[in-house]
Order: structure tokens, then C-alpha cells, then sequence
């Protein structure tokens, strides 16, 4: 493989402590996610958590679970998979500041939507966060608002300048 080659892959529970140092470096220590949370989420949905590997390391990834649209996780919270799920919920994308610029959250953001078509799905969902919206709306995703209370209280648990963003796979 050449030097700067690029591949994503599953993640893995070794993958732990590079996606903990990622959100270090993108989030600060605010938003970093505790370790056990995070295995304990990837444990819940194996299939649909990836990491980018460049020049041999792990330089992105993205966390995401078979969900319902309307429905999100709150802030830290656990992922509730779905038992029969209608979208991909898009959790937490983090590209590792040493790799910007290669394009790696859209290659992981198209990977995943992949995923979710072979699946069945046909819509995705996410919290934007920390002025990412931009991003998220070059991705086709628009501003909406879940319709049940429940879930835009847990929209509230994020800053208040997050958006809930929608957008079908088609």
C-alpha cells in the first residue's frame, strides 16, 4: 500500500485510545467521550462504527447506530439501537487535525450511507455540533426539529447551537 494511502475499516475496541486521542484533538476535553461509553456504544453496534487509516494510523472515524428518524441520543448518552430501524444516526464524525483536508469525513460519511441503502434504510440523522452545519449541509443533510418532546429534550442536552439535521439516502 503506498505511504499515503488511505482505507477505512470497522473499528475495533483496540481503536479506543487513537478515537479518544481524535476527539482530544478536535473536540477538547468538553466533548471527549469517556472510553467505557464509547466501547460500550460500539459494542451495541458493531456494524456500523469506522475508522480511517492513514499513513498507519487511525486518523478518523465515525460512530453511528441503526436508529429511527425523529430519534437521537442525548449528549453522552448510550446509543438505543433500533429493532427495526428505518436510518443511520451519524453520532460522531472526527477527522484527526494532522489528516485535514484529505477528505476523509465525506469518504467516511459515504461509507456509511452505503451501509445504511444495503440495509434498507433510507434516511439519515445527526446532532451537528461546534458550527459544523456547513459541513453537514454540503453533505444534502437539512435543519430540522424532531416533532416528539421527548427528543427535543435531548436535543437540548447538546449547545444550544446545535441543529438536528435530516436527509434521505436515495
Amino acid at each position: 500500500m503506498a505511504a499515503g494511502a488511505v482505507f477505512l475499516r470497522a473499528m475495533r475496541a483496540d481503536d479506543l485510545e487513537a478515537v479518544l486521542a481524535i476527539q482530544l484533538a478536535c473536540y477538547g476535553a468538553g466533548f471527549v467521550e469517556d472510553g467505557a461509553l464509547i466501547a460500550r456504544r460500539l459494542a451495541s453496534a458493531p456494524e456500523t462504527g469506522w475508522v480511517a487509516v492513514h499513513a498507519g494510523a487511525v486518523s478518523a472515524y465515525l460512530a453511528a447506530y441503526p436508529s429511527m428518524t425523529g430519534k437521537l441520543t442525548p449528549l453522552h448518552g448510550e446509543f438505543e439501537v433500533a429493532p427495526v430501524p428505518d436510518a443511520l444516526y451519524l453520532h460522531d464524525l472526527a477527522v484527526h487535525p494532522s489528516a485535514s483536508g484529505l477528505g476523509l469525513g465525506p469518504r467516511l460519511v459515504r461509507h456509511a450511507w452505503d451501509h445504511a441503502v444495503r440495509a434498507g434504510w433510507r434516511h439519515s440523522t445527526l446532532v451537528s455540533v461546534q458550527s459544523s452545519a456547513g459541513f453537514w449541509e454540503r453533505q444534502r443533510y437539512a435543519a430540522t426539529q424532531p416533532a416528539d418532546p421527548a427528543q427535543q429534550a435531548r436535543l437540548a442536552t447538546y449547545p444550544a447551537t446545535s441543529v438536528y439535521m435530516a436527509r434521505r439516502l436515495d
